[in-house]
């Protein structure tokens, strides 16, 4: 792997990661935001309704590295029952590293739906080491899981993330929060001026179709983007864009 910008040489995902700070830069009000997405060359998102098709191993391994930098992994409903999402940090090694750094084992998995209809027999659910946070306007109650869940009710029409963040700031100590999707709560999150930073890989791959994009319902705005780095992998491009504050 190769490093475009900044200073141009070879590097590597863990390298490139190892770097990441995101803890020290948390708002007081909310954690630090940060998202992860591959897309196409046309701009998709999904490959045959799942995003797990569009980027390589090594995009999967960025992935994984940055699920190990933060306190919380948060996913829309939708991307739970397309992806069954497992347990965040399935090495144990990865873990123990983890808690040396002075985080938890896993990161707190978040889930932001309006139902409450999750694929319940999902491996996450299942494995006693996890934890589940979800934020839903549902009346519904949860089954009994093996795995911690904990359900957050907000009242009409859909989550407030603002709301919802600074409640995992203030009662879950989430310093920082990885956003793995999907494009419906990235636009939310954009949206709202939620994101400090994104991860995007650019796969060399045509999707075709009518699947969604980087961000489904986000209304036309102009946003400049600050690029941080920039990574080559045999033609997949690994971006890091922070959005500038003012």
């Amino acid at each position: 792997m190769d490093r475009l910008i900044p200073d141009p040489g070879p590097t590597t995902i863990p390298e490139q990661v190892i770097q990441l700070d995101l803890i020290s830069s948390a708002p007081e009000d909310r954690p630090y935001v940060v998202t992860n997405f591959a897309v196409t060359v046309d701009g998709k998102a999904t490959l045959h309704g799942r995003s797990g098709a569009i980027g390589s191993e090594k995009d999967s391994e960025m992935l994984v590295c940055l699920r190990t930098r933060v306190d919380a992994v948060m996913i829309g409903g939708g991307t739970m029952r397309a992806e069954r999402y497992g347990r965040p940090i399935s090495d144990p090694g990865k873990r123990g590293r983890r808690e040396r750094r002075g985080f938890s084992q896993d990161p707190l998995l978040v889930i932001v739906t309006g139902r409450l209809d999750m694929p319940w027999d999902a491996p996450v659910f299942a494995d006693r080491g996890a934890r589940v946070l979800i934020f839903t306007t549902s009346d519904a109650e949860p089954p009994e899981t093996v795995a911690e869940v904990r359900v957050v009710r907000h009242e009409g029409g859909g989550v407030d993330l603002v709301q919802a963040l600074a409640y995992l700031r203030a009662e879950r100590g989430v310093r920082a929060l990885l956003c793995e999707g999907g494009p419906r709560l990235h636009a939310q999150l954009l949206e709202a001026g939620l994101v400090d930073e994104l991860f995007v890989t650019h796969a060399p791959k045509l999707a075709g179709g009518d699947g969604p994009g980087l961000a489904v319902g986000l209304p036309e705005l102009e946003r400049p983007l600050e690029v941080v780095w920039l990574l080559n992998n045999d033609g997949e491009l690994f971006a890091r864009y922070r959005v500038p504050r003012t």
